[in-house]
């Protein structure tokens, strides 16, 4: 009978079945780590991406309290600019008919609450809009169940630029005239019901001859008037009005370039004087809280020395003299 063998072969076997438990334990352990870090990566890009979704609905969301960065508002001359007297409109057989005044506020779109104080003011107020601004659509809209006319507030570079940024949509002397006049219409298409167009900024891009022409252009197919907010001495909006043949008027006065109630003030009677020696003026105003104080008191007293309209009533077209057509 041969002798029996030692149980090596069995010892091989324990060894080999604990390696293989060691090895598999490290595995599992390699592969429960792994899917850990997945899962705890998989968090961390899901919270974050619902942190940007939440932060970009804050941003564009009309009830949240600093829905947008408010771009700045005009820049104003560093000195007063000539204002040559207002085009006067076709005479009338009504002496005694009260001057003319149209007061644009410019800048809407980024505070509704002010927004909705000039709407509801109960007077014959312009309201000139910001492109692409949050609140667009809602002043559009409450303007024109309030009856008063609207206007695309149209963003222009400024010499200042790109110190000062005019916001978005903004035209720029360095686009080409195809990306000139595409941007106009897009923002123009983002305010269908407006009548008029006045410019935002707009002392660089209103000296630049050409592309004035081009942006004229477009305003005269679509039937639009335009009212140069008088930015700079070097304004070619004029000439350019009168060789495109759009209704054009110009700014009078700044009614709040300093936020002084007692200046404001006497803005609206410099106002109300130009008006009554030429027959019609143009102030603009923009939506400070003491503007609309001031407007909303002075009222009663502007209501008794002239009519105020919108600004569609005081735009003519020019003739080479300057004159009326």
């Amino acid at each position: 009978m041969p002798k029996r063998k030692p149980g090596r072969p069995r010892k091989t076997r324990k060894k080999t079945s604990k390696k293989s438990k060691r090895h598999l334990s490290k595995a599992l352990a390699g592969i429960i780590m792994l899917a850990a870090v997945v899962f705890v990566a998989a968090v961390v890009v899901h919270y974050h991406g619902v942190q940007s979704r939440s932060i970009k609905r804050q941003a564009y969301s009309p009830s949240h309290k600093s829905p947008h960065r408010v771009p700045k508002f005009e820049v104003y001359p560093g000195e007063d600019i000539h204002v040559p007297k207002p085009i006067p409109g076709p005479k009338t057989a009504e002496p005694k008919t009260l001057p003319l005044v149209a007061i644009i506020i410019d800048d809407l779109g980024y505070n509704r609450a002010l927004a909705k104080k000039f709407i509801n003011m109960g007077a014959s107020l312009t309201l000139s809009v910001l492109p692409h601004s949050p609140f667009q659509k809602m002043i559009l809209r409450e303007a024109r169940l309030k009856g008063l006319e609207t206007m695309l507030h149209l963003p222009m570079e400024p010499r200042e630029y790109p110190r000062v940024d005019p916001g978005p949509g903004a035209l720029l002397t360095s686009m080409s005239p195809d990306e000139l006049i595409d941007q106009l219409n897009e923002n123009l298409d983002a305010l269908p019901t407006i009548k008029g167009v006045n410019n935002h900024m707009g002392s660089k891009m209103t000296a630049m001859s050409s592309q004035m022409y081009q942006i004229f252009s477009v305003l005269k197919k679509r039937n639009l008037y335009f009212i140069d907010s008088k930015t700079s001495a070097d304004s070619l909006c004029r000439p350019s009005a009168r060789l495109l043949k759009v209704r054009f008027a110009q700014r009078d006065v700044f009614l709040d370039h300093t936020m002084d109630p007692t200046i404001i003030k006497k803005q609206i009677n410099k106002l109300i004087r130009i008006a009554m020696a030429h027959g019609q003026a143009i102030g603009i105003g923009h939506p400070h809280k003491v503007t609309y104080d001031i407007l909303i008191s002075e009222l009663p007293r502007m209501k008794k020395k002239v009519r105020l309209v919108p600004a569609s009533m005081v735009v003519h077209l020019v003739k080479e003299s300057g004159g009326s057509g």
